[in-house]
């Protein structure tokens, strides 16, 4: 079985204010990688516990063999706050057991903080295998960080984009945030500008809604991740997923894999993997709890084939191929037309769908949720008679 893997590392310096994902702070909060866990047990024992687990996970007599592992991305939390002795320790031993019976994976992300990745931090995880670096700027502009409560001062930005750049030449990605308080589209083309300048491969612009975006009307916020957009695509980049653009070939090729409802397997507090029978149309989830210190006994829960279509639609229509339509009429024994036929219909005859393709435009794509209401209301209408 072909499977990528996540790892999720949930330590950080801090917690900023917009974000949803598991983490626990690391004390004490400080900048530089060889400060942390100096007073802290808990990272080594995390990585003994990982590899141990991990060595579990790819038993050639576990329940689903993994034969393949054409991705490998660590995320978090903030994987950067390891240090580079830790992290060297995590990859080694990682793709170590991956090398027992598959070849190496075609692309290995590592996620950093710019406070927490230095020279050190970047030459350890590219020596040790990385091919990707995912850098966290969300933006440049202090007033935006300190309101969020963003580690890090933005005065090491510069530098350590220009790091990234120099040890990932043509691989490495920048996260920026649109929706930020104090942000104006004059603040956000700067912040635009500073992140093009070092030429990174991939830039995710993640628009902040909701009460997060306080004092942003809607409308308002819509504007501002258009003005980004049209500015990223006026520099070069080209959106092929909701938030996500790059430069040709600059894709994210794990990501991919999430938004085409390809296996993947996870490790680590808070992390869920994914595996689906094509033979039968369902599959099985399992996730791990959130809580750094006891999170081993992961609880699995299974997927009909109702929930996974909804899922390959709620991941495949963010992705501006649209979803996959030939594993679905393989998975589903059914058409992507075949099961939303109205939904296609009217937002064809709106000229939001590409052509004959079940794949949004990129004006389509700004009505996501609309589109993901309607086609699941006829999903569950039409499925008992499919």
């Amino acid at each position: 079985m072909e499977a990528s893997l996540y790892i999720h590392v949930p330590f950080c310096a801090g917690k900023c204010d917009y974000c949803d994902f598991y983490s626990v702070p690391l004390r004490p909060l400080a900048f530089e990688p060889s400060t942390f866990g100096s007073s802290d047990g808990r990272p080594e024992l995390f990585v003994d516990t990982l590899l141990a687990e991990a060595e579990t996970l790819f038993d050639k007599h576990s329940k689903y063999p993994v034969t393949n592992v054409p991705t490998l991305f660590i995320g978090g939390g903030t994987p950067s706050v390891l240090g580079p002795a830790l992290m060297r320790r995590l990859l080694k031993g990682i793709l170590g057991l991956i090398a027992d019976f598959s070849p190496p994976p075609m692309e290995v992300t590592v996620e950093a903080n710019p406070e927490s990745a230095d020279e050190a931090f970047i030459t350890a995880i590219r020596e040790e295998g990385a091919t990707r670096l995912s850098l966290g700027v969300q933006t440049f502009y202090g007033p935006s960080r300190k309101a969020v409560h963003r580690a890090g001062d933005e005065a090491v930005l510069p530098g350590r984009l220009a790091l990234s750049a120099a040890f990932f030449p043509g691989a490495f990605s920048v996260d920026l945030m649109s929706g930020l308080p104090f942000q104006n589209k004059s603040v956000l083309l700067d912040d635009i500008a500073g992140a093009v300048s070092c030429k990174p491969a991939h830039i995710s612009l993640y628009a902040l809604s909701g009460k997060k975006s306080e004092g942003l009307g809607r409308d308002e916020a819509d504007d501002l991740w258009l003005c980004g957009r049209n500015a990223l695509e006026k520099s070069g980049y080209f959106q092929y997923e909701v938030s996500n653009f790059c430069l040709p070939g600059g894709e994210c090729k794990h990501n991919i894999r999430y938004w085409r409802m390809q296996n993947w397997l996870a490790l680590g507090p808070a992390a869920s993997g994914t595996i689906i029978d094509d033979a039968t149309g369902t599959g099985f989830r399992y996730t791990f709890p959130s809580e750094a210190g006891n999170w081993l006994e992961s609880v699995e829960e299974h997927l009909d084939t109702l929930t996974l279509i909804k899922e390959t639609f709620l991941m495949g229509f963010r992705y501006l191929e649209g979803p996959d339509e030939a594993s679905f009429l393989r998975r589903f024994k059914k058409s992507i037309e075949g099961v939303i036929p109205k939904t296609l219909s009217g937002w064809r005859r709106c000229g939001l769908l590409c052509g004959d393709k079940c794949a949004l435009t990129k004006e389509g794509l700004l009505f996501l949720n609309r589109f993901l209401l309607e086609a699941f209301e006829e999903l569950d209408l039409s499925f008992p008679k499919c």
